[in-house]
């Protein structure tokens, strides 16, 4: 068996270590609210996140990825209804009005990730098996709308409109990627800019994070509250950062500190050298990323690729920006940083995939 892609596994490796630095450091202002919580996400993070997340990526990147396209349909199938049961009572827990996790005993999950990944697995394969149609509304749009559209149904009625952007930009990128038309793109665009228009009609807390967006000090101490402080921390790093652990907003001033502030911490304690160091890496990971799938031996191991990459790069860099106020808040984890044992563990088994399919890369001169 051919070695994996070795830039694309040392970056990936930078990344996961950088992120328990942080993540350690930004989870000390828990532990000073309260110890009980913090032993509770760190047990998740370590446990479900890395060690189970460290085993399913030894395990697919020794799979074959081949092996999965018959049953992308059973395994889409599956995460579908996985996902239906957060409605279920006693079975979906309910947290901020939004249904999103399944609840078993002591343990708790987000079926969100499992569905976007099956996602991707079963368009790839659709899109391989009907690569020359591509470029037609039957061939392109129709399997788009049919796959990507049922999932993100589910993900808006929990609400969840943060996953449903994060799905359609897989979901197009890896549209572009099979020859879909650039019209047929700009099309689908359009679908998106009206389907989060009309989130905000409907979702009041989708309405106040665009209108947080445009005015961020029109509500400082509610709804521009996080992205205020946000702002702060990262200024407050300066240059080289306070140092590790040496948050002060992350003890009592900045919600999520864990979670969808993380980059705040970062940047408070690593500066602008840390931050810009992590942008880097995740470019790198992109790139890397893109390069095995633009050199896959096949259609479907490279749409795989793309769509896998998408997932991850672009929801961590929605998190960075929306820190940044770059764009609304979206409320999404950096991945293999914010607290998230189920993402993380997710990711790593996407990431095993894509080493996969890089042992199987095509030569420079072939």
């Amino acid at each position: 068996m051919k070695k994996i892609d070795t830039p694309f596994f040392l970056t990936l490796c930078a990344l996961v270590v950088f992120g328990l630095l942080i993540f350690t450091s930004a989870a000390l202002g828990l532990l000073a609210r309260d110890g009980a919580s913090f032993t509770s996400v760190a047990v998740s993070q370590l446990l479900l996140g890395f060690v189970c997340g460290t085993v399913l990526l030894v395990f697919f990147s020794r799979v074959d990825y081949r092996f999965w396209r018959p049953y992308t349909p059973y395994i889409f199938g599956f995460a579908l209804c996985l996902t239906l049961l957060t409605f279920v009572p006693h079975i979906g827990l309910s947290l901020k009005g939004a249904a999103r996790w399944i609840v078993i005993g002591h343990f708790s999950f987000q079926p969100e990730e499992v569905l976007k990944f099956a996602t991707v697995l079963f368009l790839a394969a659709v899109y391989a098996a009907r690569f020359k149609a591509t470029d037609t509304l039957r061939g392109g749009i129709l399997p788009l709308m049919l796959i990507a559209g049922s999932a993100a149904t589910i993900l808006i009625l929990q609400p969840n409109t943060a996953g449903v952007i994060i799905l359609g930009m897989a979901s197009t990128g890896m549209l572009f990627a099979a020859g879909g038309r650039i019209t047929h793109l700009l099309l689908l665009a359009g679908v998106g800019v009206a389907a989060i228009a009309g989130a905000a009609l409907v979702y009041p807390h989708v309405a106040q994070r665009l209108e947080t967006y445009l005015d961020q000090s029109a509500d400082p101490r509610g709804t521009g509250y996080q992205v205020q402080q946000s702002l702060i921390a990262v200024g407050s790093g300066g240059f080289t950062g306070r140092g590790s652990g040496q948050s002060i907003q992350k003890f009592s001033y900045l919600p999520e500190p864990i979670g969808d502030s993380i980059f705040a911490v970062a940047g408070e304690e690593f500066g602008f050298v840390g931050s810009t160091l992590l942008v880097f890496l995740f470019a790198g990971f992109c790139i890397l990323g893109l390069r095995i799938a633009a050199r896959a031996p096949d259609a479907f191991g490279g749409l795989v690729a793309v769509g896998l990459v998408i997932l991850i790069v672009g929801q961590s860099f929605f998190n960075i920006a929306s820190t940044l106020a770059l764009v609304p808040l979206v409320g999404v984890p950096l991945i293999f940083v914010s607290h998230g044992g189920t993402a993380l563990a997710l990711s790593l088994a996407e990431v095993g995939i894509i080493l996969n399919i890089s042992r199987n890369m095509r030569s420079k001169k072939s």
